[in-house]
């Protein structure tokens, strides 16, 4: 058959018919059939975060396929009070919960003692460690053995020969494995002849014990070097040091953050591939490797990208590899799932012993993906005592039916070959912008898809959070394809659906840019790429992909000015509820919002010109934009035609907001005086004393994250003075120390931006609006001036022209009589209905010919209404009448022609300035607002609308002026067609309708009294003198 990861040749056994025995109806007839020695009924979970999430789901998985019950297998599981408040997943899903004490994991997932103690208390028949944590402590096996309790991992004696990175180092060289040069090259020992362990003597002249004999090690053996701890794993406890005078702090970081572990170097391959195979061996001698993963895509030498299988390697490399492993595993009778760990040189195509992992790795769902083996499921049986020729998924994937019990010889037999191709990414808690520092806090949204390629899972949902005593790693996402190329673009859709929304940063949108680079598309990747990439993005080499700044400045500062706005509403709800009055200068409209992105300063004024509407003016220049909140507390924001979904958190160091899934900061200014830290975790260690002088980029301190030690740096050369004690608890923004600067006045600050905003594109193409189009759009927008809103000043003068324009087109009366009788067709007399329609027919024919037809007749139809209500039953005519209002209404505004229509849509205008201004006349702020309380008992919304409104009196008044003006010549025209109107010739004279004579008969027909009008005159004056 064809190899897909080779293009090769590999001869393997077809399938035969396969058995069916299904639905065992228990553990214990399972663990018979399959020539088991142990049932395995109850199972403590002796780890937290997706670790426990992926043990549980697997497991109830196989029980499912197995016995038709998911929940045969039950799981206990501890449970620290961070967890807990973290609402994690793991927790949600056991059938039991024991509490166990908080903090570091010394307290509960790596107490040894106290997992036993729980065991034995809980009565579990088996206890799953998993990854991290105890592991890969062998007296947890040893205890659990002693307890007559199963471990679901390999015995004491292998893991602590070859979980131990010196262990296993010196077992593999002395097995002939090609090892990295180290400072153990030479020091052998034999495993079986010293009773499964490797003498104390051997194994000290391996151990590093000084930072002086570190750094003499490293010189000897030739930098770059890695420094590790024996015991670390997951990205602890291990540096790279590429030079001698920071051998002694790598030391320190690494005694640090695995404390007690032994420590030794090994030279670093810069350009290798991290290579492993996965292994899984029963109790009965045999070993079999699961295929593989490339895990080169490396930061800090922890995982962040792997992928199976391995296509980099030649088959023959390959198989070589994998037989080396389960040679070793064989060598040290080793049991259960493992993985060894190779760096791959492509230029000469050798590999080189790395280290054996006694434990399941974080990474094995991608084996699962390209085996089709459940891995933790697996995991048990071997604990039941079953062979791995009796396990179905091993069966199936040498080509046997699942159920048989014939004899597989794995040293000859080959795998079925795989058919596709997997790419997993970690979704961490880290943010790429600081290279890859832990972050902690609460998760607002959590929301992925998963699709029939791609699934994942997540330790915690939208009502948790990555606390910081957790692994920083919540999520793990996987990506299935028939070629890499098909498995990484499902992945790229998969991570640009993901959503993650909270108090912490992620690598997703970094990992994103990395997965479309040529390096990663054309597989040239190495374990020092990453690190490159991120040292280059450091020092400003390597511009990323962002977007047009100043669209997310536009964004930033609407976001801030619309939660300035929100603040301010709530603020007046607050004071109005408890009975207080609040005073006139907390109402505004327009704010001028200071935002700082990538060093650039801007000074951007954000106006509210309607209720969605708003207004960014800077250095001359504005842009409009439309900004709606969301439920889950984003905003919606519409600028140039484009929407963006916009999400924004005010942090200690300044604004982060997420910008259609990529995150962009803006900082506060910049000041080297004060060294504070952007992440909560542990004041660990100063490095200088107090009141020694600092040299800029030198680390003054260390603190503690999520497990890790990280350096602090100095911006600048100063004199430090502390301000906090080691072992002091810090969050984001803490000040650690304040540093008298040696040069103050060389300190960078921002740049100012000094350019204009993209100007509005108007298409000349475009048709020209319709007049009641126009009517319509000019009235709204000059009703937000009379609402209070910030309306441009441009924009209002061409709305009152928009609008004088419209309303002497004679066109006006027909499109608003046709659009006020569309909604009707269909509802009313289809005769009148035709009637209706004709008069439009006809008025365009006459349009259309050489002589002008005038005004569209659109009081006519008020008769046809008239008689047409009357030849209904009485019962009818009240829906017809409500039917038809809007119809009549429309034509109502036209008995006087377009002027009288005029003067009511101004009029209207003029109404709401009164209805709001007619209360603050000749009273102070304070007396108009007592007043306005009962007359609007239990709406205080309404009562902060007409303060917003009053608050911008200038504006409103500089329109009402030039409305009075337009109404004045508007009604006198009104009234001159109203006096020839009056007697038509051959009839009685037509009853005049008030709402069309006179202004003071438009007045009175909109309750305006002689009082109000009156009034009107005061207000005016009064506005007048203000303007």
């Amino acid at each position: 058959e064809h190899h897909p990861r080779t293009g090769g040749k590999t001869r393997v056994r077809a399938p035969k018919t396969m058995a069916t025995k299904e639905n065992f109806g228990s553990v214990q007839e399972y663990v018979d059939f399959t020539g088991g020695t142990k049932a395995i009924q109850k199972v403590l979970i002796a780890n937290n975060g997706a670790g426990a999430v992926k043990a549980i789901r697997s497991i109830r998985r196989w029980a499912y396929e197995i016995f038709g019950n998911e929940r045969m297998i039950s799981f206990v599981v501890m449970a620290t009070p961070e967890d807990m408040r973290a609402n994690a997943e793991y927790i949600r899903m056991a059938d039991e919960i024991v509490d166990v004490p908080g903090g570091s994991n010394n307290n509960n997932y790596r107490n040894v003692r106290l997992i036993i103690e729980i065991a034995e208390r809980w009565r579990v028949d088996a206890v799953w460690a998993g990854w991290g944590h105890a592991s890969e402590d062998p007296t947890l096996p040893d205890g659990l053995e002693a307890a007559g309790i199963v471990f679901i991992g390999p015995s004491g004696p292998p893991m602590r020969a070859l979980g131990d990175k010196i262990g296993s180092t010196i077992i593999a060289q002395s097995a002939g494995v090609p090892c990295m040069g180290w400072n153990g090259d030479g020091i052998k020992c034999n495993y079986a002849e010293n009773n499964g362990v490797i003498p104390p003597a051997v194994y000290a002249q391996a151990n590093i014990t000084t930072p002086e004999f570190c750094v003499s090690e490293c010189e000897r053996v030739g930098f770059p070097v890695m420094i590790k701890a024996s015991e670390g794993g997951g990205g602890k406890g291990i540096r790279m040091v590429a030079k001698s005078e920071d051998v002694a702090m790598a030391y320190r970081q690494v005694q640090s953050e695995i404390p007690g572990s032994p420590i030794f170097v090994m030279k670093l391959a810069p350009r290798a591939r991290h290579l492993e195979v996965q292994l899984i061996a029963d109790a009965y001698g045999q070993a079999i490797a699961l295929n593989g993963r490339d895990c080169s895509v490396q930061r800090r030498h922890q995982k962040i990208i792997e992928e199976g299988p391995p296509t980099v390697a030649d088959e023959d490399v390959w198989e070589h590899m994998e037989a080396s492993a389960v040679a070793l595993a064989k060598a040290v009778n080793y049991c259960n799932a493992g993985t060894v760990e190779y760096l791959y040189m492509y230029e000469d195509k050798s590999y080189c012993f790395l280290e054996l992992n006694p434990r399941l790795q974080v990474e094995h769902p991608v084996t699962e993906m390209i085996t089709k083996v459940n891995l933790p499921a697996s995991q048990l049986q071997v604990a039941m005592g079953i062979p791995l020729h009796r396990m179905p998924d091993i069966r199936r994937l040498y080509g046997h039916e699942p159920f048989g019990n014939d004899v597989i010889d794995f040293t000859t037999e080959k795998r079925v070959p795989c058919e596709n191709h997997c790419i997993a990414v970690r979704v961490t808690a880290e943010n790429p912008d600081q290279g890859f520092q832990p972050t902690s806090g609460t998760i607002q949204e959590l929301n992925f898809r998963s699709t029939p390629d791609v699934w994942g899972y997540f330790s915690i949902d939208s009502s948790g959070l990555v606390h910081e005593f957790a692994d920083s790693q919540f999520g793990h996402l996987f990506a299935n394809g028939a070629t890499r190329d098909h498995a990484r673009k499902n992945m790229i859709m998969a991570l640009k659906e993901l959503t993650i929304r909270g108090d912490i940063r992620t690598t997703t949108e970094f990992i994103l840019e990395m997965m479309n680079s040529d390096e990663f598309i054309n597989n040239t990747i190495n374990t020092a790429w990453l690190d490159g990439l991120l040292s280059q993005m450091k020092e400003g080499e390597l511009e990323r992909q962002k977007q047009d700044p100043l669209l997310v400045v536009t964004i930033g500062a609407l976001v801030t000015f619309r939660k300035m706005l929100d603040a301010q509403h709530a603020e007046f709800l607050e004071i109005i509820n408890k009975g207080q009055l609040a005073s006139e200068e907390m109402f505004f409209v327009e704010k001028t919002v200071d935002l700082i992105y990538e060093n650039t300063k801007y000074t951007l004024t954000c106006a509210q010109s309607a209720d969605r509407q708003f207004v960014v003016y800077c250095n001359g220049s504005y842009v409009e934009a439309e900004l709606r909140s969301l439920s889950d507390g984003g905003y919606l924001v519409n600028v140039g035609g484009r929407s963006h979904n916009a999400y924004a958190v005010e942090e200690a160091t300044g604004l982060r907001m997420t910008l259609d899934g990529n995150t962009c900061i803006f900082t506060k200014e910049y000041d080297p005086t004060r060294l504070a830290t952007d992440v909560a975790g542990k004041f660990a260690r100063m490095l200088v004393a107090d009141g020694e002088h600092v040299d800029a980029k030198q680390p003054f301190a260390e603190i503690e994250v999520m497990k890790m030690f990280l350096p602090l740096l100095a911006e600048e050369s100063g004199v430090i003075s502390w301000k906090l004690t080691e072992g002091a608890a810090i969050g984001p923004g803490d000040v650690l120390a304040e540093m008298e600067l040696d040069h103050p006045e060389l300190v960078k600050k921002a740049d100012s931006f000094e350019g204009t905003l993209p100007a509005k594109v108007v298409d000349e193409t475009a048709p020209k609006e319709k007049p009641h189009i126009l009517v319509r759009s000019a009235v709204t927008k000059l009703k937000m001036v009379m609402d209070g809103f910030s309306v441009p000043v441009d924009q209002y003068e061409k709305a009152l022209d928009d609008l004088g324009l419209a309303l002497q087109d004679p066109m006006l009366p027909l499109y608003e009589f046709e659009e006020a009788l569309s909604v009707l067709s269909g509802r009313i007399d289809g005769g009148l209905y035709d009637q209706l329609i004709g008069l439009s027919s006809q008025y365009r024919e006459k349009m259309s010919g050489s002589d002008p037809a005038g005004e569209f007749p659109i009081v006519s139809i008020l008769p046809m209404l008239e008689t047409h209500g009357k030849s209904l039953a009485e019962r009818d005519r009240a829906a017809f009448s409500a039917l038809v209002a809007s119809l009549q209404a429309v034509a109502e505004q036209y008995t006087s022609g377009i002027a009288g229509r005029t003067v009511t849509a101004l009029l209207e205008l003029v109404r709401q300035y009164l209805a709001c201004e007619r209360s603050y006349n000749g009273v102070s702020f304070a007396d108009a607002l007592y007043a306005l309380r009962p007359a609007h008992s239990g709406d205080a919304n309404a009562i902060f609308e007409l303060c917003r409104s009053h608050s911008s009196l200038t504006r409103k008044n500089k329109l009402l002026l030039s409305l009075l003006d337009h109404v004045r010549s508007a009604s006198e025209s009104a009234g001159g067609i109203v006096a020839t109107a009056e007697s038509p010739a051959g009839g009685m004279p037509r009853k005049k309708s008030p709402s069309s004579t006179s202004l003071a008969s438009l007045l009175e027909l909109n309750a305006m009294s002689g009082a109000m009008v009156r009034a009107l005159v005061p207000i005016v004056g009064a506005n007048r003198s203000i303007d």
